[in-house]
This record gives structure tokens, C-alpha cells and sequence, in this order.
């Protein structure tokens, strides 16, 4: 049999087959995909964006993330906000030329066809019409959350992704991903999809270092 793909890549986890179905299903306009690194959330998010741009499904890509990891450390940097936080969009920049030419890549970006900015750049904004996907979503507040989540505008769908043992905040119980999650997963037009160190596509030691932390943040907390 042969297995589905999505922007070149082989879909190898029956979770990975579920969350591009929910991609792909226009009737769904809420994702979250919530699990380890290296399970492609943030990978097929963004090949399925490209996708729907591709087939003219939307007219715009949005990107947005927590620019937590740079902290106090942001106003040390040369340049104005969006040049200070683009090295922590790297590697949203590097799933977009796996999709489609650096040239191509130049142009859409010029034209703000593809946009990626940090969440603090989203307020205020009705977003129509667009893929919009909330990467890093752990280290959005839910005050944070609850402001990006209600940007989604006419014929827009959002993909929000992120993993809950990588919380970067000073506050982890801050956090506005598990919360989001609890309350509005029976929503209709919502989708949960879990991940777990079984769908772990990167390096075979990928997975067993995942499971390795694990156990031992289990074994320090009963402690």
C-alpha cells in the first residue's frame, strides 16, 4: 500500500495521517497539533499551507510565534523588532524553502503573501482569508492565546502547534496552550491531534532521548 505524503514527505504515523486529514478538511477551522520535536507538526503545518496557497484555497500564509526564548535579550540586538526576533523564526523559514524556491519564497514575502511575525504583532488584526499557524504555541499566556485565537477572520483556518513539556515561560502554569486546549476541544470545528514519542521522524535516538527526559522529570517529581 502506498503511504500518503504531504510536500514531499512520507507520512509515517497513522497520528501524522490524521493531522494532515484535519489539514485538508476545509470544515475544520481550529487545529492543534500538540506532541514531542520531531513529530512534524510545524513541518506539515506549513507544507499544508502552502499547499492551500498553491491551490488558491487561501490568498495569504501567516505565521506567528512567542518570541520568548530571546527575553530581556531583544533590546540588545542590532535592528528594528522584526530583524531582532528573526533568527527565532529560522526554522519556519527553513520548512518554507523545503515547499517552494528560494526565488519564490522572495517574492511572496515581498508581496506579504507570507508574513511571519511575532505574536505581539497580531493584535489588533482581523486575519481573512489566510492559513494562519500559531507555532511554539506553549510559550503564548492565555491571555496571549485568547488574543491570537480570536484573530481568525472570514475564510480562515488556524493550526496551532506546540509542545507542552517546553514551556519556556517564567510561569509554566501560565501557559496558554493546555488551556485552550481543555476548553475548547468539543468545540465543533475543532481538532486535537496528540503526538507521542511514536511519531518521532527525526534521528531513531530522537525518540528515545524524548522518552529518556521523560521518565526522568516523572522520577524527579515524585521524588
Amino acid at each position: 500500500m502506498q503511504l500518503p505524503q504531504l510536500g514531499g514527505l512520507t507520512l509515517r504515523t497513522p497520528r501524522q495521517v490524521h493531522y494532515v486529514e484535519a489539514l485538508r478538511d476545509e470544515s475544520i477551522d481550529l487545529i492543534f497539533g500538540v506532541g514531542p520535536a520531531g513529530t512534524g507538526k510545524t513541518f506539515l503545518a506549513v507544507a499544508a499551507a502552502v499547499e492551500a496557497l498553491k491551490q488558491e484555497r487561501v490568498d495569504k500564509i501567516i505565521v506567528t510565534r512567542p518570541a520568548v526564548e530571546a527575553g530581556e535579550k531583544l533590546g540588545y540586538l542590532p535592528g528594528d523588532l522584526a530583524e531582532k526576533v528573526d533568527p527565532y523564526l529560522q526554522p519556519i523559514w527553513d520548512a518554507f524553502r523545503s515547499q517552494m524556491s528560494e526565488g519564490d519564497l522572495k517574492a511572496r514575502r515581498e508581496r506579504r503573501v507570507i508574513e511571519i511575525a511575532p505574536l505581539a504583532f497580531m493584535r489588533g488584526r482581523t486575519l481573512s482569508n489566510a492559513f494562519v499557524i500559531v507555532d511554539e504555541a506553549q510559550n503564548a499566556t492565555v491571555l496571549q492565546m485568547k488574543m491570537t485565537l480570536t484573530r481568525l477572520g472570514e475564510g480562515s483556518r488556524m493550526v496551532v502547534t506546540g509542545d507542552p513539556s517546553q514551556i519556556d515561560l517564567v510561569r509554566p502554569d501560565q501557559s496558554g496552550l493546555s488551556h485552550a486546549i481543555s476548553i475548547l476541544e468539543d468545540v465543533p470545528g475543532v481538532e486535537v491531534i496528540r503526538f507521542a514519542t511514536q511519531d518521532v521522524v527525526r534521528h531513531r535516538l530522537v525518540a528515545h532521548i524524548v522518552e529518556a527526559y521523560h521518565r526522568d522529570e516523572g522520577a524527579r517529581g515524585g521524588s
